[in-house]
This record gives C-alpha cells, structure tokens and sequence, in this order.
C-alpha cells in the first residue's frame, strides 16, 4: 500500500488531492499557506482536511521506520523468510506488526527461555500434539542437570508453551475483543489517602465501577490522575473464565493428561503473560482517546481565547488589581508602549479611596486615554466599582480582561526582554491591557498550557499536545494576518515560513533600518529568502504602503493578475479595490490561467471587496450583578449575567463575578441532548445563566444557560 493509498483508507479524500497536498508538504510548505493559496493543486482542501493528511502521512512514515527497524532485527537474527518478510511489509497496523514481531523478541531471562536451555522445548512439542498417552512417564526422560524431577520437566514444558499462547495473534485478538466488549473499570481508595484533604475532590472515584467504553474521556482522565498521585487502585476486568474457555476450544482437541497440561499452560498464560500486557495495552489507548478528546477541547477553547473581541488600537490604561500591595495602573497608547506606571491603595488595609480616585482620573486626562483594562484577579470587583465612580471628563470604557497567565508571562524571557527596567507587576499589568487591544498579539507570548482554558491537560500526551496547540496557534495568527511593522517577535514567530529565528531578524532588520514600506522590503531580512518569502508574505500586512495590495490578504504572485483586472477595467488599483459593484462583474474565468483557477480568483475578490478586515467581533462592555460580591449571595432561582470563562466535554464554566466559577453541566445547555459544548457556548461569550444549586461546603454553584 502506497502513502496515498494509506492517506485515502483513512480519510476517504481524492487521491489526486492528497498527492498534491503530501508534494508541497515535502517541498516545505505550510498548512496555512497550502490551505489558502494552492486550492487548485489540493482541491480546495481546507486546513481541517491537510491537517488530517499532515496526522496520517506522519502514521505511515512512523509504521515503515518501525517496520524496517524490525526486518533488520529479525534479519540478523537469520529468522527472516521471504514469507515472513512480506508478512511485516503488508502490514499496515502498529498492534499487528507487534504482534508478528513478538516471537522474535526473545529474552534471555524469560521462564520458557530458561525450560529451552534445559532442554524441554521438546516436551513441550509433545504435550502440545497432545497424543501422549502417559505424559508424566514421558517427562520423567527429561530429568537432567538443573530438572530435578518430571513435574519439574512438565512445569519447564508449560512456561514454554504458555509463551506459545501468548504469540498467537488469533489468542491476543481474542482477547482484545473481549476487552472491547466488556472490559470493566474498577476504582477502590487506598486507606491511608482516604482522608486526605487533597483525595477529596477525586471522592466520586474511592469506590467505583463503570464499562470503559461507557467511561467519558474527562472521568478517566480523572480517574487516572488519583490512581497517579496514589488517591487509588484500579483495575480492569473481564470475565476470565469464559475468554479461558474461548481459548481452550481452540487449543485442546483431546481428553488426557496433555489436554490437563495445556489447560494449566493456558491459566498461567492468561494471568502471567497475556492479560497483563493486553489490558494495559486496552488501557492505554482508552487512555489515548481521552486524550485526543481532551485536545480537540482544549484546541477549540484556545482557537475561540485566541480570536477574541480586540478593542484595537486604542490608548488604554490598564489595572493589575490588589489588596494589600495596591493596584498597578500603567498607561499604554495605540501600539501597547508603556508610557507611564505607578501603584494606586484605594482597598484595605491603606484604604486610600479619594486619592486614588483623583489618581486615575488625572492619568486619563494627561494621557488622553480611550478605555480601561481591570484584571479579573484579586480584588478585580472592588477595583471595577472604584473606576466607575471617577468623574472622567470623556468617555472611558471599562473592561474586565482575564488575568489568566499573566503572571507566567510577565517573569518570563520574552517580558524581561520588553520590559527590563521594571518589575513583574508592572509586566503583568501591561499584558492585561494589551489584551483588551488585541487578545491574539499579547496571548502567543505565554505558554498555552497556562491560559487555563482546557481539562486535564497536565495529563495527556505533552508532545501531542504542543502540536495540536501550535497548530491552532499558527491557524489564527496567519488567519487574522500580522501587521509586519508593530508586531512581536512571539507574533511573527507564528507566522507561515517565518519562525522564530526569522522573526528575530525582521525585529533586528525593522529596528536598524525602520518601517518597511512594501513586501518587496520583506526580502531584505537577512537569511529571509525565496521559500520563507513564499510562505509568509501575504500573512504580513503593511499599513499605509504604496501598493494597498501589500496591506490585503492577496498573495505577491497575483499582483499581476489583479494589476490587469484594473487595466481592463480601466481603472487604477486605488480606484478598484473597494469598488463591489466593478468587483462583482469582472469575468473571472478569463483571468483562469496554468497556475490560477477560479478558487484563488474568488478569493481575490473577496479580500478586494475589504482589503485586511479582520473577522474578528469587537470588545463589548460587560458589567456583572454588582449585587453579588460572593458566593454566599448566590441563591438558586436568580438569573445572572456571566461570561464563558472554559469549556469542557461535560459542560462549560461560567465567570458570574465572584471567586469560584459556576458550572453548566452539558445537560442543562439546552432542552434536547447537547452533542458539543461548543455548539452552544464559546469562550468569552457574554451569557445570562440561572442559578441551580449552590453547595456552600464544597463551593461549587450549578447553573443552567438561560434563553436571552
């Protein structure tokens, strides 16, 4: 089976499209690029869809390289029979090609490794034919050296024939089945962890038992992180004495002390050999699926956080909220410089109310400031009705903005590297009022992993994990597209065909020689050449440039075809772009040529129609129940205003203005079975819930999404 053939089992697209996509795959493209400005050569694929290709192609590559390690270990074993050699070669699943490669792996401390030595393999031979009539008396020619006696002869013969057992692949398929059908999850707390505060939130878990298959990807995760931190035990089973049974059928074909020999053999197999492995094995990919499924949570969380409402270029001045060590306020203009920072005392125990009111009131007047960002941390209500009673001359919006990370961020290299001279509280501040202008800008900066919008993710596959995010990552920074002339290292760094290095370069070749004024200038950045151009020219935005071209999405390799597009109209580029009702009739199938089809036409237009807009919706002001200061005043029955503040398989957490976040479990996100959360919520979304429960000794407040 060739790549293409594997790719297109597995995701049923054409197979022209998937030659063409794994081509400028191996030619280095990005999936970005791919995904936007070659839909002739894939079809018109879209990121989803290369992405799958992208997952499958890595599959096959990793299967052949397993597979050629194991023809060459089995070869210089001189094992290796043409047969058996096509055997491994037509293989195109991992579980089987073990499978096939497990009687070659042979131990030298194994029981039935040691029985060979002895010399017993023939006995073993023997039982296995099952027409001995008197196996004991047969066994009995095999005491020698370290074989004492024939039980002890009968016992080397059953460990070698319980590794038989474990080597066939019908044996093991068996029981993987089983497992499938029936394997059950078992949980029983460990006394000493009982009453120990941190096994308390894991409480649901201490006596457990539930179908794997039926088990959530959330409650496993769960369950195996208390089973980790030693919260628990757990097990799974199956019923054993009928896949024993299964498995006897196919062994034992007699009625004598053979038949009782291979019965024992197949016992010893089952608990020493074969279970073990394979519920570990059924355990781990239950394992893996919860993870995958973990994943796609948190990419979806992370793609929504990530293409939040910016306010845009704005003059902010933002507030790192706090008690006892005051609120850092820091003063930012349009681009995000700091131009100004102090600490204000206006809560206990300083209680400095009325100067800190006159405090903010003066920044925003000297610093002609447009908004205000509060972080949504300690003290984050105090500090919001505080700002609201300041007498501002012009209007000021006020914003809470999620402090999540933040901290992580301002001790980081890349805010040290911003921000030398000042301290981490000052960083942070500047992060949350950076975020209230472009959440995507100031959120590529800091670890996804320490944004909080996902579950478990400490728990699953790390490398599959970063992958997924940095795609998601890099999906919405090119998406949206970078501004080449204010952006950050972290920003371009995402951007197709940049990288980090790359990025560091267009920063050191913008400091040293200013603004670029076209994409041609692109070409300058050293070590920047022809491919990374390529990739990432049409993501990088130049405002105000001589070409507006080099301000859209329109890639630099139809700059020409747009130039005749404006010819024949007989109008000038400026006079063009914009223009929908010229837009709408151009012909464009007379503009198709060789390496530019109606789909890269289409999309020409459409970025002409509005050149560089982003999609993305604008900041709203929020204001949450100024009742509610607790979750003592929570009571069930009162409708509040929230904001989706993460999003779960089981349900989504919501921010109704107090310390602990309230949970809409999936069943009461609408009045039919919800499938995916995400289908009804997303991050950040402004929502009206109704209060459920409140459960005061463990603080946790149901609610339910009410119709608005």
């Amino acid at each position: 089976m060739t790549l293409f053939q594997y790719i297109k089992e597995q995701t049923q697209l054409p197979e022209k499209s998937i030659q063409n996509t794994v081509e400028l795959l191996d030619q280095e493209c990005t999936v970005p690029f791919i995904s936007r400005y070659r839909k002739e050569k894939t079809g018109n694929l879209d990121e989803v869809q290369i992405g799958t290709i992208v997952k499958y192609k890595g599959e096959y590559e990793t299967l052949a390289k397993r597979k050629a390690a194991i023809i060459k270990a089995v070869e210089e074993q001189q094992l290796l029979t043409p047969e058996l050699r096509e055997k491994f070669a037509s293989t195109y699943d991992l579980t089987r090609l073990e499978d096939l490669y497990l009687p070659f792996k042979k131990s030298k401390k194994t029981k039935a490794e040691v029985a060979r030595k002895n010399g017993l393999e023939p006995l073993a031979k023997m039982i296995m034919a099952q027409n001995a009539p008197d196996i004991e008396a047969t066994a009995a020619r095999y005491c020698k050296g370290n074989v004492p006696n024939a039980e002890a002869a009968l016992e080397g013969a059953r460990h070698i024939i319980a590794e038989w057992i474990n080597e066939r692949s019908d044996i093991r398929n068996l029981i993987r089945n089983q497992l499938q059908r029936s394997a059950q999850l078992t949980t029983k707390v460990i006394s000493t962890a009982k009453e120990e505060e941190k096994a308390q939130k894991y409480r649901d878990y201490f006596d457990w038992s539930e179908a794997l298959k039926r088990c959530p990807s959330h409650r496993l995760l769960a369950i195996l992180r208390a089973e980790n931190e030693k919260f628990i035990r757990l097990k799974i089973e199956i019923d054993k004495e009928y896949v024993l049974g299964k498995i006897a059928s196919r062994l034992i074909k007699s009625n004598n002390s053979c038949s009782a020999q291979i019965q024992l053999a197949l016992e010893d197999a089952y608990k020493r050999l074969l279970f073990p492995s394979l519920s570990k094995e059924h355990l781990k990919a239950a394992k893996e699926k919860a993870d995958e499924a973990a994943i796609s949570v948190f990419s979806k969380n992370l793609r929504q956080l990530l293409l939040g409402a910016p306010l845009g270029e704005k003059r902010i001045l933002a507030i790192d909220p706090g008690f006892r060590t005051g609120c850092k306020i820091v003063c930012l203009n349009e681009q995000g410089d700091l131009l100004h920072n102090e600490t204000i005392y206006p809560h206990p125990p300083q209680k400095k109310r009325s100067e800190a009111l006159k405090k903010v009131n003066s920044l925003c007047d000297a610093y002609k400031i447009e908004a205000i960002a509060i972080g949504n941390g300690t003290a984050s209500r105090e500090t919001e009705q505080l700002v609201k009673q300041v007498p501002f001359k012009n209007t000021v919006a006020v914003f809470v903005v999620s402090e999540a990370g933040a901290s992580i961020y301002s001790a980081s290299s890349i805010a040290r590297s911003e921000f030398p001279d000042y301290d981490v509280t000052v960083r942070g501040a500047v992060s949350i009022g950076r975020r209230l202008a472009d959440p995507l800008s100031e959120l590529v900066k800091i670890d996804p992993k320490s944004i909080g919008v996902g579950q478990y993710q400490h728990d699953v596959d790390q490398a599959k994990l970063k992958t997924s995010l940095d795609t998601v990552v890099a999906s919405c920074v090119n998406s949206v597209g970078v501004n080449i002339n204010t952006a950050s290292p972290s920003l371009l760094g995402y951007v197709s065909g940049i990288g980090p290095k790359l990025a560091d370069n267009i920063i050191a070749h913008r400091n040293k020689n200013g603004a670029f004024t076209s994409r041609a200038d692109i070409k300058k950045v050293p070590r920047l050449g022809e491919k990374a151009f390529e990739q990432g020219a049409a993501f990088l935005r130049i405002k105000e440039a001589k070409n507006p071209l080099d301000n859209s999405a329109v890639h630099p390799e139809s700059y020409a075809v747009v130039a005749k597009m404006a010819k024949d109209q007989r109008l000038d580029l400026h006079q063009l772009i914009g223009n929908e009702t010229v837009l709408k009739a151009i012909p464009l199938q007379q503009y198709c040529a060789e390496h530019i089809g109606m789909p890269t036409l289409e999309d020409i237009i459409k970025e002409l129609k509005k050149p560089g807009l982003d999609t993305r919706e604008r900041a709203k002001v929020f204001t949450f129940d100024q009742n509610i200061r607790g979750i003592g005043d929570v009571r069930s029955g009162q409708l509040l205003p929230g904001i989706v503040n993460n999003i779960t398989n089981f349900g989504c957490f919501v921010d109704i203005g107090i310390k602990e976040s309230g949970l809409i479990h999936v069943s009461n996100l609408a009045d039919r079975f919800v499938k995916d959360v995400n289908d009804h919520v997303h991050l950040h979304q402004q929502i009206i819930v109704k209060v459920l429960e409140v459960d005061l000794p463990r603080k946790r407040i149901q609610l339910a999404l009410h119709p608005s």
